[in-house]
């Protein structure tokens, strides 16, 4: 696995345009702008107000949840700003709301958890003040990033925790748009996955590349008479690429393949892998068949259609690398974490929506995470945002909300993706035993609201 990127992308490379062209004012919905216009008409659009980003609970009865996006919320909160031409063509807005939208740059604060922090249902994730105006029209560019990314980062970590230390390689690309592929690859290594085979998503970001070669290379090597030549295609992929390479082996037959890939690439061959079959019997198989023939160094990677159930199923096999597609990309059946932007408080007072099923508790808020001596997450306690911490007798306690943004600004020296990646690793070790099974059940930490007053209809 190699990376190709030697720094990270700069704010001016291709990936990075110039603050004239990078404008995400448009990543909105069209009923932000038009209650905005009513919000400037009856004068609401200049009060005080709280925003939050929550999850009510988790998807699919998951134990617990990984924040991810939230650089990238940052950059689109700076970023959300409005081009003459953009204005031009919104011809449902009167002119009092398109110079407002003119002069927009969002000055509040925003406060909430850093990536790779682990959530549960109602931590406060995110909480953004300002007035109603600048605040209300952002909801739908922030939850659109925090929503897709923490749905992969999630499963992906999942996938980690099942995987047992053995490494996996994020190639779902083709299985999503574009633009989601390079949001997804970033997600998933902050999970924990060690390389992605998207080139953007490397040069973007940073992250390891890793890929050789699919079916269709071996499939284009054909003899005079149009029978296939495996072995001309590993032999020109080893020449091509060293034999530290890993050879595709289950275009035909698996144990004639790799029993070619030997032939050609010796004892120091780097890896075979299997896109295909019952992944479990064939890789003791194929282990057994490489050991034979002295590769007893050469990894065994396998792909098709993996998710975290069917990598740990694969945990006693002699997989040394995972390649992962479908699943993590889509958040292995939860495509969007369902999380939701809230008002919670206006001018001071808090606000709560009290519909049946969507019940939540006003007012800003933080939160702080207590543990035993052990290290062993207790109990999540969110509190009014400008309350004292409660008495936690002898379990020790740590804020989980930080700054993020003041006056509009991103607040300096905010961990790099190698450190949240690395915050998420020593984050996972912290959730009960149970909290890191697959199945279906209670959030592994409880969550407990501490210091609010009911709030009246």
């Amino acid at each position: 696995m190699t990376n190709i990127s030697e720094t990270s992308a700069s704010e001016t490379s291709p990936s990075h345009p110039s603050a004239t062209d990078r404008s995400t004012a448009l990543l909105t919905d069209k009923y932000e702008l038009t209650m905005l216009q009513a919000a400037l008409k009856d004068g609401s659009a200049h009060r005080q107000v709280a925003c939050e980003v929550f999850a009510r609970r988790l998807p699919n009865e998951r134990r617990y949840g990984v924040v991810a996006g939230t650089e990238r919320v940052l950059r689109a909160v700076r970023d959300f700003q409005f081009t003459a031409k953009q204005l031009a063509q919104m011809d449902f807005l009167d002119e009092q709301t398109k110079e407002y939208l003119r002069n927009y740059r969002f000055s509040g604060q925003i406060d909430g958890y850093r990536e790779g922090e682990i959530y549960f249902p109602n931590s406060p994730l995110l909480t953004v003040r300002g007035t109603f105006g600048e605040c209300l029209i952002l909801e739908t560019v922030i939850l659109s990033i925090m929503n897709s990314d923490s749905a992969v980062a999630s499963a992906a970590s999942r996938m980690v925790v099942a995987a047992d230390g053995r490494p996996i390689i994020e190639m779902g690309s083709r299985r999503t748009h574009e633009y989601a592929a390079v949001t997804a690859a970033r997600a998933a290594y902050l999970a924990g996955f060690q390389a992605t085979s998207n080139l953007e998503a490397g040069y973007r970001y940073d992250i390891p590349v890793s890929g050789t070669a699919a079916h269709a290379w071996t499939l284009a090597h054909v003899n005079e008479d149009g029978t296939p030549n495996e072995e001309a295609a590993f032999r020109t992929q080893i020449e091509t690429l060293g034999v530290e390479t890993t050879l595709l082996v289950d275009t035909y037959d698996i144990t004639k393949g790799v029993e070619t890939a030997v032939k050609v690439a010796g004892p120091e061959l780097g890896g075979v892998r299997i896109d295909s079959g019952d992944l479990g019997p064939v890789t003791r198989r194929v282990r057994k068949q490489l050991d034979e023939l002295g590769n007893h160094n050469t990894k065994i990677v396998v792909s098709s259609d993996l998710d975290e159930f069917a990598i740990a199923g694969l945990r006693g096999d002699p997989v040394d690398v995972y390649g992962v597609g479908t699943s993590v990309v889509t958040g292995s059946g939860a495509p969007t974490a369902g999380m939701v932007y809230k008002v919670v408080e206006v001018e001071g007072h808090p606000v709560a929506k009290r519909s049946s099923s969507k019940k939540s508790q006003g007012g800003a808020k933080r939160a702080i995470r207590t543990y035993r001596s052990t290290g062993v997450a207790v109990e999540e306690l969110v509190l009014p945002f400008g309350a004292p911490d409660p008495e936690t007798g002898t379990l020790s306690a740590r804020e989980i909300t930080v700054p993020l943004m003041r006056d509009g600004e991103i607040v300096k020296d905010l961990p790099t993706l190698q450190e949240s990646r690395e915050y998420r690793a020593k984050a996972i070790t912290t959730l009960p035993w149970e909290g890191l099974a697959l199945t279906r059940d209670e959030p592994a930490v409880p969550t407990r609201m501490v210091g609010f007053k009911p709030t009246s209809r």
